[in-house]
């Protein structure tokens, strides 16, 4: 018994460990030690096993990114910054209140978010990501329509052109989109090429277009574009943006709520 309760002690450090590198870019060996409570020794196992999986990439006295993060599993994203994707979430309850039909992207903050329209009854929703697909089909009252294509690990997202295609067949109210990086000159990017082409189908399907992005992504600029900034009706982040990254955002069109 003692030595499942090890083992599952030791998944959830390297779950956290993960999780805090990809917010913090890097961390030292004794940093980490020292946040854990555990031995620099158990540390330095710990990386060694998860730069073997390509969750990260050790280097002299630590751990940084892996250069293919956004391959990631989702469970390893959801532990930061998740007080400050709830109130991103709530401000975004708004903007859901006259559609009937809504269109969500994958993603931690979108995660949050959906979940809270759970007891709309009558909604209908469209989207690429399963695990949002699945959670809202708890409520028999809500029709749900999901991609078919390519499953990414990272967002659990259908991605491809059969998921393009399949958009193409719905005019959506209200769409909510999880973007890698909001930039106000270069607009909003990701680090996955083909979910761009996807997240950007559905924003051309939609009335509205509800950007959810923490303060991490503002200011970042991701590998794949997906929009210019005037093409998105509302970004909602949270408090930590920085005031001139906004400034440059809403001057190229686009409303900011910082919640």
């Amino acid at each position: 018994m003692f030595a499942n309760v090890g083992f599952v002690q030791r998944k959830q450090r390297l779950k956290q460990i993960v999780s805090t590198v990809l917010v913090k870019n890097s961390m030292e060996v004794h940093e980490l030690a020292r946040h854990f409570d555990v031995s620099e020794a158990t540390i330095r196992r710990d990386l060694e096993l998860l730069e073997q999986q390509q969750l990260l990439s050790r280097t002299h006295g630590g751990a940084t990114r892996h250069i293919a993060f956004n391959d990631v599993p989702l469970g390893y994203k959801t532990c930061e910054d998740s007080e400050e994707k709830k109130r991103i979430a709530r401000a975004a309850l708004a903007y859901a209140n006259d559609a009937r039909v809504v269109g969500f992207t994958g993603g931690t903050t979108i995660g949050e978010f959906a979940p809270l329209l759970s007891n709309r009854d009558g909604l209908t929703v469209v989207t690429n990501a399963l695990n949002i697909a699945i959670r809202l089909t708890e409520n028999p009252r809500m029709r749900v329509f999901t991609v078919g294509g390519e499953v990414r690990s990272s967002s659990q997202e259908a991605v491809g052109p059969s998921a393009e295609t399949f958009l193409l067949d719905y005019h959506i109210d209200v769409s909510f989109i999880g973007v890698d990086g909001v930039d106000g000159s270069t607009g909003c990017t990701n680090y996955d090429q083909v979910g761009a082409k996807v997240n950007s189908t559905m924003m051309k399907q939609s009335r509205k277009t509800v950007v959810l992005a923490d303060a991490t992504k503002i200011g970042r600029i991701a590998l794949a574009s997906l929009c210019p900034m005037n093409a998105v009706s509302v970004l909602i982040t949270d408090t930590r943006a920085p005031d001139s990254a906004v400034e440059s955002i809403e001057a190229h069109g686009c409303t900011v709520i910082r919640a």
